[in-house]
């Protein structure tokens, strides 16, 4: 018999969320220990991500962290900016803790050596859509969240008490007894061991691979709300994905996110005949919401047969900076496709971004389930509404990452030491690029952009047609793979199914067949959770959830 590992902590998750979360608990949950284990060590944190340490959502954020460095009128106006960009639907609470803390969290990022870009040593701070001033942080041009990231990881690894695990894919979790929870992981050689903890934190990011066209990597596929969602956890929000207005649109290339952050320099967006066209859709043009920006851009791209359109990101006339100098790693990226920005229109169209809904938690990260907190994308606490204020992600991860650090520090029970066999696994050898394909593909037709009933319940069948497909599966064999599609298959089943019952336009969702905000019946949140229908209910409270 084999003994199943034993923790204090479990983080799923090693972007900007999980590892705040674990430099808190490693720094801070000793004080609720012992003194005499105090004396020995401090709380054991665990930290597991399915890919190498710097492959998330996290390192791939180009275009800055919003944050209010200037005062009280500036967290003040950072707070109506939230709320403003989330259509009606931001929760106002989750919404202050955000601002408010946002600036002593980044002051940690500084005393812990993250390089921000500067102008005359002074931090520089930039605008983009739909904030009132300047208050974004930018690292290396465009690289901050790699920067963050690197921070971040750079203190980690410093704390002899954090243990950092790569390639491992985290398959299930349970409570046990009714409380403790048990992490089910699965290594890159397929071989299965529980873990058993005090709490577990979901920082595993967002789900951009349910869409075809997205701006994730490949390891955002939904696993932490799938795996919440099959615990009996409460999902919010599913149907609000923003969709990033300027990807890259080349045939073959992927689509590489062009920052807010060029338009906020002043970039312009131009239509088949090269007019700019934002004045009909937006008072604040190109800065609109991106919601506004994103439809824009996909009803500029549609010809009046259906045929695709052309359109494009023009900064060719912007002369007040070098923009190989600003944006190195897009400038980059361009000339090995044999584009410059200061030279070329640029082909863009919308792509997969974020999503706002997730595992519904309290402003402590604390989901609906016992010991179960989440933070950073994949959990949603209604900061940002109906859709997400340009950079305010970055700083959602630090502030609530902490905070769920702070809450968890609180569970004192100790896990059980069960003796348990470890899980083995037969190396399956499904090939779900077909069916991953399909999904993807009715998703971004039906569930994206502009929806209506008929394409939600078009999308809805093929989902189940899809589901109810065996797809070659034997016995209990699993695979990361399987894993993956698995949980793929239970977002976008999430998504439809909210989209179908939000019967009218608000921010990232938008429904042809009901184009109004209708704040009587749905000026309020969605909520899921297994085996149970669509509800709406009210976020603007702060107690726990558990």
């Amino acid at each position: 018999m084999a003994v199943a590992e034993e923790t204090d902590f479990v983080i799923v998750g090693a972007g900007i969320a999980g590892l705040r979360a674990a430099i808190g608990l490693a720094a801070d949950g000793a004080r609720v220990l012992h003194p005499s284990e105090q004396a020995r060590r401090g709380p054991r944190v665990l930290v597991v991500t399915k890919e190498a340490l710097d492959e998330s959502n996290t390192y791939y954020a180009q275009g800055g962290i919003a944050v209010a460095m200037s005062g009280e009128e500036d967290v003040a106006l950072h707070l109506d900016d939230t709320v403003n960009a989330g259509d009606g639907l931001v929760n106002r609470e989750a919404a202050r803790v955000l601002v408010e803390e946002g600036p002593l969290r980044v002051e940690e990022l500084l005393r812990w050596g993250t390089d921000f870009d500067r102008e005359a040593g002074k931090l520089m701070l930039t605008r983009e859509g739909a904030h009132s001033r300047n208050r974004i942080l930018h690292a290396h041009g465009d690289a901050t969240g790699a920067e963050i990231g690197r921070s971040l990881l750079r203190h980690a690894r410093a704390m002899p008490n954090i243990t950092l695990r790569e390639w491992t894919t985290t398959c299930e979790f349970s409570l046990r007894d009714g409380v403790l929870p048990r992490v089910g992981l699965l290594t890159l050689d397929n071989l299965g061991y529980n873990v058993d903890a005090r709490a577990v934190l979901l920082a595993s990011g967002g789900a951009g691979q349910v869409y075809s066209d997205t701006t994730n990597p490949a390891v955002a596929t939904g696993d932490g709300i799938a795996m919440a969602w099959r615990a009996g956890a409460e999902i919010a929000d599913m149907e609000f994905y923003q969709f990033h207005p300027t990807a890259l649109s080349l045939p073959g290339v992927q689509r590489f996110l062009l920052s807010e952050a060029l338009r906020g320099e002043g970039a312009y967006l131009r239509n088949a005949r090269e007019e700019r066209f934002m004045e009909r859709y937006h008072p604040l043009l190109e800065l609109a919401p991106r919601d506004v920006v994103a439809r824009a851009i996909t009803r500029e791209g549609m010809g009046p047969g259906g045929e695709a359109l052309p359109v494009y990101l023009d900064m060719r006339h912007v002369t007040k900076i070098d923009p190989a100098t600003r944006f190195p790693g897009i400038s980059k990226f361009l000339a090995e496709h044999g584009l410059a920005l200061r030279r070329d229109l640029i082909p863009v169209r919308p792509a997969a971004h974020y999503l706002m809904g997730g595992v519904r938690t309290d402003v402590h990260g604390r989901t609906s389930l016992p010991r179960l907190y989440a933070a950073g994308e994949v959990a949603c606490t209604g900061v940002h509404g109906a859709n997400r204020l340009a950079s305010n992600s970055l700083l959602e991860g630090l502030v609530f990452g902490a905070r769920a650090a702070e809450a968890m520090a609180g569970e004192t029970q100790t896990p059980h030491r069960n003796q348990i066999e470890p899980w083995t696994f037969e190396r399956s050898p499904d090939d779900f690029s077909e069916a991953l394909n399909t999904l993807q593909r009715v998703m971004w037709n039906y569930a994206g952009l502009l929806r209506d009933a008929e394409g939600l319940r078009l999308c809805h069948d093929a989902l189940e047609k899809i589901s109810s497909h065996k797809w070659g599966w034997t016995g209990e064999g699993y695979s990361r793979a399987r894993i993956e599609f698995q949980n793929l298959l239970i977002v976008a089943d999430e998504v439809v199914r909210s989209a179908l019952a939000r019967h009218e336009s608000r921010g990232a969702h938008y429904r042809n067949d009901f184009p109004k905000r209708d704040d009587a019946r749905f000026g309020r949140h969605s909520l899921v959770s297994k085996g149970k229908e669509v509800t709406f209910v009210d976020f603007q409270r702060t107690e726990a959830l558990a």
